[in-house]
């Protein structure tokens, strides 16, 4: 069996692996660019993007549109005939004025989720910018072909689904994580199944990726036979000599064993899965919240006055190598990282075991 290129409109990427966007910082233009570079779908993360700028503490929302900009110019620079796309949480406060910047500097795909992205379609309007939500069910993506359906009478010109596997925030409750109750691959099926009647009504397909504990090339192929159009791999792009982060945050991750991840309940109260370091320790300690010096105003469900602690904070540590005071987002197989290689090296290992298992 030949491996299929990811089809996404008038977009081809030769190699069907979309790598995840990771924020703060994980997966900017390095990774992206590089990721593009091999034939996959390089993602940038748009979340606190601008926080090494040094306006950032002073005005985050300038200094993020500023490194918005750059990073899409350099990611295509690095990959100038690649996929670049961006990864904009619906949760953010400016995810409006950062799809239209995404849309105003090129960018090739818009991947959306932490909530469903019903506005998307209309801040892409004549552009050629594809739009890609992210999904836990087949009802969602029902939900969201009905909704673009209906007000902007468009489909999703790619839906990832993204499994309880899956590392960040999580659109799960904590007993379906806690118990493993749900299953990427019924999912995908199930989302592969709702969509049919919008594919019939445009006469186009609607490629389905499956992310989320996808780790090996035994995993693509897997999801590859099943229907999917391609995967989308995050953690596993941590370990490369292209991530944008630290080398201090890469070596907690190959020090990771299995007992060391768990599941967590982020500041806006949705659940997620990190690594237990220190900071994890004593956020668990505290009778009381972190004093919130500094507002960042990134998430809209998040309160100063009332969270435990600033996730932007607690990630910019991370990303800069402070990991002792940072939060570190994992997918489930973070422990199983246990070397850094370059990013077409990765690559072309899952490559070659997806088509050996495929034959």
């Amino acid at each position: 069996m030949r491996i299929p290129s990811l089809v996404i409109g008038d977009l081809k990427a030769a190699i069907p692996i979309v790598q995840g966007g990771m924020g703060v910082g994980i997966s900017r233009s390095g990774l992206a660019g590089a990721v593009a570079n091999c034939g996959g779908i390089g993602v940038i993360s748009s979340v606190q993007i601008g926080f090494d700028d040094p306006d950032f503490e002073k005005n985050s929302e300038a200094a993020n549109q500023r490194a918005l900009r750059k990073h899409i110019r350099r990611a295509k620079e690095i990959s100038p005939n690649g996929i670049i796309g961006l990864n904009i949480m619906v949760a953010v406060n400016n995810y409006d004025a950062t799809a239209r910047i995404a849309v105003e500097e090129g960018i090739d795909l818009i991947i959306s989720g932490a909530g469903l992205p019903m506005s998307l379609p209309g801040l892409v309007e004549g552009s050629n910018t594809k739009i890609a939500p992210i999904v836990s069910s087949g009802k969602a993506a029902k939900v969201i072909c009905k909704m673009w359906d209906k007000k902007h009478n468009r489909i999703p010109d790619l839906i990832v689904v993204e499994g309880p596997e899956a590392g960040g925030h999580l659109g799960y409750s904590l007993d379906d994580l806690n118990n493993n109750n749900k299953d990427l691959a019924q999912i995908v099926i199930e989302v592969i199944e709702e969509i049919k009647p919008y594919e019939e009504k445009y006469g186009r397909k609607i490629p389905v990726v499956a992310g989320g504990g996808v780790y090996t090339g035994k995993d693509v192929a897997k999801y590859l036979k099943l229907g999917a159009a391609g995967v989308q791999i995050a953690t596993r792009f941590i370990a490369t000599e292209e991530c944008d982060a630290d080398i201090k945050y890469k070596m907690e991750y190959l020090k990771c064993k299995k007992e060391d991840i768990e599941i967590v309940v982020s500041p806006v109260g949705m659940p997620g899965r990190a690594i237990k370091n220190v900071f994890m320790k004593n956020i668990k300690k505290k009778s009381e919240n972190e004093k919130i010096s500094r507002c960042y105003n990134c998430l809209k469900p998040c309160n100063p006055k009332d969270t435990p602690y600033c996730i932007s904070k607690a990630l910019i540590n991370s990303v800069n190598g402070n990991v002792d005071q940072g939060l570190l987002f994992t997918g489930s197989n973070g422990y199983r990282l246990n070397k850094i290689v370059k990013v077409k090296d990765l690559i072309d290992e899952i490559i070659t075991e997806c088509g050996k298992e495929a034959e």
